[in-house]
């Protein structure tokens, strides 16, 4: 059976690019995400928000008060590519708060999807980079935004791909036999989400249950797989074309599945900011500061992007779960939270110890100086002379205790130093 997919034309083609971008000047495009239309359905920020909950939506789409999404209809035409539209989607962090991502939306026209997911991945041999011509970001979006340099922080290596593909009756190797789907189906739903054919990536067949066990089963017509660089639909019956349910996946795939995706890749980028700011925590003085600060970016993104549960939706969950597990996304941030925490209980330690040290120096000062003047009261001495002898006498004994053992760690407990601290 024929598993080759670089000359398969599907019934419907489709393809999401997501960039990392950085603002350089306020989006004057239409707020909200990209409207799609499909029938009398309009999938527009309202729309969208009645299928998410409060929370998710608030981050994906913002409020009236304080937008986050942005877009732009198109109508570019290159090749087998056609460009449909533009979304903007601003993903603030502490440290980068002109941070977003770009969603490109095309079309895709006779066998080139592969091909083109190949190039966006700079598979070698591939043909050139789609995005280096006419769809160039650079161009789309000047005056607005502009790329993230793959070197940056926090950007990921190649923009991130949604494809969306349907078979006709000939495409056998992904339609269900009997009710069954073929080890094939699975093939192409990993070569589509992983950019990749089997001469890029050579796989022994034992191999194949392990590349594709995570694969999402969104109902018995279609599959989805989320992988680390790339996600991909592919429906499993023959597609007859315009009126059938997949007009309706493929509607669902370029707006609310790929939102969940877009979430996804916001908290990535939170956390791998979380990651670096835990690693220099130590660089310098006014460690408390710099725990205090970082404990309010946790609490931040927590309540705001830390999510695993969107909708009362099943494929949504399932899609931003995927995505989390190829990033270990939820373990990183239960890493997070508990080195946060061993800082906090640091600083704590310190603190308690700096106020045991300003007691106990309290105690080795006042303790002499109280007895010489109790002393003078009870001697019935009076003048500045036996004044000045007694403050004497009770600084010379607290000289003298400050250089015993224990003087000594009343004195270390007071400095307290920050452990990076090198002054």
């Amino acid at each position: 059976m024929n598993t080759d997919l670089s000359f398969v034309t599907g019934v419907r083609q489709t393809l999401a690019v997501v960039l990392p971008v950085r603002f350089t000047a306020i989006a004057d495009w239409p707020t909200g995400p990209l409207p799609f239309e499909l029938g009398g359905r309009r999938t527009d920020a309202v729309t969208r928000q009645t299928y998410f909950t409060p929370a998710a939506a608030r981050a994906l789409y913002g409020t009236p008060e304080r937008p986050c999404r942005w877009h732009r209809f198109m109508d570019v035409q290159h090749e087998s590519l056609h460009l449909r539209g533009v979304e903007l989607l601003r993903t603030a962090t502490a440290r980068y708060p002109d941070h977003g991502l770009a969603v490109l939306h095309f079309d895709v026209e006779g066998p080139a999807l592969l091909e083109t997911l190949r190039a966006i991945g700079h598979r070698s041999p591939a043909a050139s980079d789609p995005l280096d011509g006419p769809f160039s970001p650079r161009a789309l979006l000047a005056g607005i935004a502009e790329p993230r340099s793959a070197a940056a922080p926090f950007a990921i290596a190649r923009p991130y791909t949604v494809a969306f593909l349907t078979p006709g009756p000939q495409h056998t190797p992904a339609l269900r036999q009997d009710g069954r789907l073929p080890e094939t189906a699975d093939r192409w739903l990993w070569y589509l989400a992983s950019r990749s054919t089997e001469a890029d990536v050579p796989t022994p067949l034992e191999q194949w249950p392990d590349r594709t066990e995570h694969a999402l089963r969104i109902s018995a017509d279609w599959s989805a797989l989320v992988l680390r660089h790339g996600a991909a639909f592919l429906g499993h019956r023959a597609d007859p074309g315009e009126g059938d349910f997949y007009a309706f996946a493929q509607l669902h795939g370029r707006t609310v599945y790929l939102d969940a995706l877009l979430l996804g890749s916001v908290q990535r980028d939170h956390i791998d900011e979380l990651t670096d700011g835990l690693s220099g925590v130590f660089e310098g003085p006014k460690l408390a500061r710099r725990v205090s600060a970082l404990e309010r970016h946790i609490a931040t993104f927590r309540s705001t992007y830390w999510r695993q549960h969107l909708t009362a939706h099943g494929p949504a969950n399932e899609l931003l779960l995927s995505f989390q597990t190829q990033y270990r996304l939820a373990e990183r941030f239960d890493e997070i939270l508990a080195e946060a925490a061993d800082y906090a209980r640091l600083v704590q330690t310190q603190e308690s110890q700096q106020i045991a040290g300003a007691l106990g120096v309290l105690t080795i000062l006042g303790l002499p100086v109280g007895t010489a003047l109790s002393i003078l009261q009870v001697l019935g001495a009076e003048g500045a002379v036996p004044v000045a002898a007694a403050l004497v006498a009770a600084l010379a004994a607290t000289a003298l205790v400050l250089t015993t053992r224990y003087g000594r760690l009343v004195l270390s407990s007071l400095r307290g130093r920050d452990p990076g601290d090198s002054r």
